[in-house]
């Protein structure tokens, strides 16, 4: 397919943090861009102030009739939508040009120099810190992000068309739509195995992801994973190693040592050794890529961070509060240890929206275990996104298997009540879900207070 021959871009799904990016994209390339999404959003309102015509109610008569020229009209959709969406059967039955978001980032990253992040978790994150260090190089990149980078409260960072940043998704087997000439693998924990059935197809998957690299291109793995490539790791023997760890004014101050050299004295802001371990790995592709020391270490100094990931809504002297979108248990581990380093001794509040049905029930033991590492912990009925209820499978059940003294399950009409009522001096809120959507008021109420 030519990109350039379409008009239209239609898509089904449209406030995705990932088809957002694309939205955007096709937005700054001149097409005219339209869509439909289940529920208004931030996203969607900034989509709608650049000129995005977007409804939600799933209805063919909402689609604007520029769309409906089948010619010159392209559909996005995302996987996320449910089987019988009236608007996307439509599209099929009268066989418009219709393809998957992740056709799409293959489309448009085919013909670039294309560094690509995959792994189960840590992909938005490291995505981010790759597309800022690269740009703060003043590499001519496309940078499409599954999170709002603070640096430039986007998900999409545009400085030209040569180069592609991207996260590789494996959910449903996305990653296998591209063909990048630097990659790296952050992780291979087991998830989405409403997709894959069981962990060692989603690590076949990872191998089949491992051959799409470009001939003469450069895979990167997290140590101990059983992929071959080049190795990165904290503390250890890999190719890429941070050494000399130090915490000074909430920052870490450390060492990196690359096959050739040894970086001294690099700083960055994001608090958590799995970030710590994004950052390694988003300067390895960079210099790999061929950007300079300097340059590197002034990028990786002024990262913000990522919205939803480790934000610090409130931050006093005696009340903090952070966001996360963690929705894992190994996720939910690696917050547990950022906020203890950074905070140790404090009292933690834990406020948990379990994100799918299925995930709850393949990881329900790991995700007790996982939250009942904090002091006290509030939870929220279980968000279905695309998947309808399981017998059985809920919060009380999950909250049933938790081994903490103090811990609920709540309604999100009295989560303020419920946080007023604690005494811990930490707060998080955690989950995939619209538990997003509870920061702002969280956030009104206890600014105010503290």
């Amino acid at each position: 397919m030519n990109l350039n021959s379409i008009h239209n871009v239609y898509f089904v799904g449209i406030g995705g943090i990932g088809m957002s990016a694309l939205a955007r994209y096709f937005v700054a390339n001149g097409k005219v861009v339209a869509g439909y999404d289940k529920t208004p959003s931030e996203i969607t309102d900034s989509l709608v102030a650049l000129g995005v015509e977007i409804h939600f109610e799933d209805a063919v008569e909402n689609i604007p009739q520029s769309c409906l020229n089948i010619e010159n009209t392209l559909v996005v959709y995302t996987p996320a939508i449910p089987k019988n969406h009236i608007e996307f059967e439509y599209f099929k039955t009268n066989n418009f040009q219709i393809l998957k978001r992740s056709q799409i980032l293959g489309l448009i990253t085919e013909n670039t120099f294309c560094l690509a992040v995959a792994g189960t978790h840590g992909k938005t994150t490291t995505s981010s810190i790759l597309g800022h260090l690269l740009y703060e190089c003043n590499v001519p990149l496309t940078a499409f992000l599954g999170g709002i980078c603070e640096n430039y409260n986007s998900n999409l960072i545009l400085n030209g068309t040569e180069v592609s940043v991207v996260e590789a998704d494996e959910f449903d087997r996305s990653f296998l739509t591209l063909s990048p000439n630097l990659a790296c693998i952050t992780s291979m924990d087991a998830d989405h195995l409403d997709i894959y059935g069981d962990a060692s197809e989603l690590i076949k998957s990872f191998k089949d992801f491992s051959k799409r690299i470009k001939p003469n291109g450069k895979l990167f793995v997290k140590n101990g994973l059983p992929i071959q490539g080049i190795t990165y790791g904290i503390e250890d023997d890999s190719d890429y190693s941070v050494q000399n760890i130090k915490i000074e004014n909430g920052s870490y101050v450390f060492d990196v040592k690359t096959p050739k050299t040894v970086l001294k004295n690099l700083q960055f802001n994001l608090p958590g050794r799995h970030n710590l371990s994004n950052a390694l790995i988003a300067l390895a592709m960079a210099l790999e890529y061929g950007c300079e020391h300097e340059d590197l270490a002034k990028g990786l100094a002024s990262f913000k961070g990522v919205k939803r990931r480790f934000t610090y809504q409130i931050k006093t002297d005696n009340f903090v509060y952070i966001d996360d979108y963690a929705h894992h248990p190994e996720e939910i581990n690696a917050v547990h240890q950022a906020v203890r380093e950074m905070y140790p001794g404090k009292k933690v509040l834990a406020i948990f929206q379990p994100h799918l049905f299925s995930r709850t029930r393949d990881f329900v033991d790991d995700f007790a275990k996982s939250l009942s590492k904090f002091d006290e912990v509030l939870l929220l009925d279980i968000y279905p996104a695309r998947e309808l209820p399981m017998e059985g499978v809920t919060s009380a059940w999950l909250l049933s298997k938790m081994t903490n003294e103090n811990k609920q399950l709540i309604n999100k009409s009295d989560l303020l009540q419920k946080i007023q009522e604690s005494d811990a001096t930490i707060v998080l809120t955690i989950g995939a879900g619209d538990i997003g959507e509870e920061v702002k008021h969280i956030k009104n109420k206890f600014s105010l207070e503290n």
